[in-house]
């Protein structure tokens, strides 16, 4: 019997690697590496184009600059608005006229005072001031968004009341700036949601703790009206009560957001409430601190200066043509006779020949600053070198510097007839008491 052999099997040799196998493992290397190097590209790329960004961006300091720049020459025109303001007011006019230069006047020291919020905005990003602490008077506040209320109010055909309490005190101590612009929002969304009917506002006053007032201002309207839901979402910024009401009437929606934020800077809210009918009131309360009384003379009445002086040569130092018109409009009619130049330089050189008895000396120059142009008048030998001087800037902040160089009065733009007088007078004085 034949037997047949098994033969024993054995695995197939290992197939070498093949060249398509090999290029595809070389690819999915480079694919790696590829993506390492391209994520360390892109980290670079976000870190150069951060710090490019970083470096175009203008400095804290350069935009403060820049918005004290602005609010210097915002001021110069408003200052000739509130001086032919005041002249008109002493001319004959009627009663309705004379509201109309009233509203005029009010609404450009309104202006003039939203210029300072541009440069306290700039320092809010890098000292994070506060609100401001100035004497002002609450009732003649109260009296001009009365007034702007129904001025509003008449142009679109509604009509207005103003109700305004015996009780608010003259003098107290707050932000009126900020109050003011607040307030302006509040009748301007009150005038522009109403289409008939009226609008009103309401002053009303409660004392608080330790001589401070609680003070309400309730601004209302018969206008669209808000639901809960729509007053929930009011008070978040770039939020509007609905869509159809950006799409009718506009507005950014920011406005109400910094209502609240000033409202409760001041130790005060705003509340909301549907008025029956249709219509809403907005109640903006803040609390404020009073005055201290003046001091009185030995009759009992609170002493005033008179702000009457013998006519001047006056030498104003001013560049820019328009402040110089509106300058010697107000020196001509207080009596003063003027003469300008514009270059601090030229004014030291002027004054050397002695022809004048006092110098408005404006901040701002080209050339030599007013701050350089009174060290050098000062430096002149007596009585020259102690010839009255008067500061005059669209900002605030320089005068410590203006009466450091040698400046005997100073005013901020913009600058009205009773004010410049009143600086005449301070800065004749001293200079007559130093010589």
């Amino acid at each position: 019997m034949a037997f047949r052999s098994r033969s024993r099997r054995t695995a197939p040799p290992k197939r070498p690697a093949t060249k398509k196998r090999a290029s595809r493992a070389a690819a999915g290397k480079l694919r790696k590496r590829a993506a390492k190097t391209a994520t360390a590209k892109t980290v670079t790329a976000e870190t150069v184009t951060a710090k490019t960004v970083a470096a175009k961006a203008p400095s804290p300091g350069i935009v403060e600059a820049a918005l004290a720049a602005f609010a210097h020459e915002v001021r110069t025109p408003l200052t000739g608005i509130l001086a032919i303001s005041d002249l008109l007011a002493t001319s004959d006019l009627g009663e309705r006229e004379r509201r109309w230069v009233d509203t005029i006047k009010a609404g450009a020291e309104h202006l003039a005072s939203l210029a300072t919020l541009f440069v306290d905005a700039a320092k809010t990003a890098t000292t994070g001031s506060d609100v401001r602490q100035d004497l002002f008077d609450l009732r003649a506040l109260a009296r001009n968004i009365g007034d702007a209320l129904a001025g509003r109010a008449a142009a679109k055909g509604l009509r207005s009341a103003v109700d305004i309490s015996e009780k608010l005190p003259a003098l107290v101590i707050g932000d009126p700036v900020r109050l003011r612009a607040a307030l302006e929002n509040l009748i301007d969304n009150a005038v522009k949601f109403t289409e008939q009917g009226g609008v009103a506002l309401a002053v009303s006053m409660s004392r608080g703790a330790k001589g401070r007032i609680a003070v309400a201002f309730a601004v209302s309207d018969s206008g669209i009206g808000l639901t809960l839901a729509e007053i929930k979402r009011l008070f978040r910024p770039f939020s509007q009560a609905n869509v159809s009401i950006a799409s009718r009437f506009g507005g950014a929606g920011l406005g109400l957001s910094s209502v609240k934020q000033l409202a409760r800077a001041m130790d005060g809210d705003i509340a909301i409430t549907p008025r029956r009918g249709g219509g809403t009131t907005f109640t903006l309360k803040v609390t404020l601190a009073r005055a201290r009384p003046a001091k009185t003379g030995a009759g009992g009445d609170a002493e005033q200066p008179s702000v009457a002086t013998p006519a001047l040569r006056v030498l104003g130092v001013e560049d820019n043509p328009f402040g110089r018109v509106v300058l010697n409009t107000i020196l001509t009619e207080l009596g003063h006779h003027a003469e300008f130049i514009g270059r601090g330089e030229a004014a030291v050189e002027r004054i050397a020949q002695g022809d004048f008895d006092a110098v408005l000396m404006d901040m701002v120059l080209p050339g030599i600053d007013g701050i350089e142009a009174i060290k050098r008048i000062r430096s002149l030998n007596s009585p020259l070198g102690r010839i009255a001087i008067i500061g005059v800037s669209g900002r605030g902040d320089d005068e410590a510097a203006s009466r450091a160089a040698g400046a005997d009065a100073f005013l901020v733009k913009p600058v009205s007839p009773r004010a410049l007088a009143t600086a005449l007078l301070e800065a004749t004085r001293r200079s007559a008491a130093s010589i």
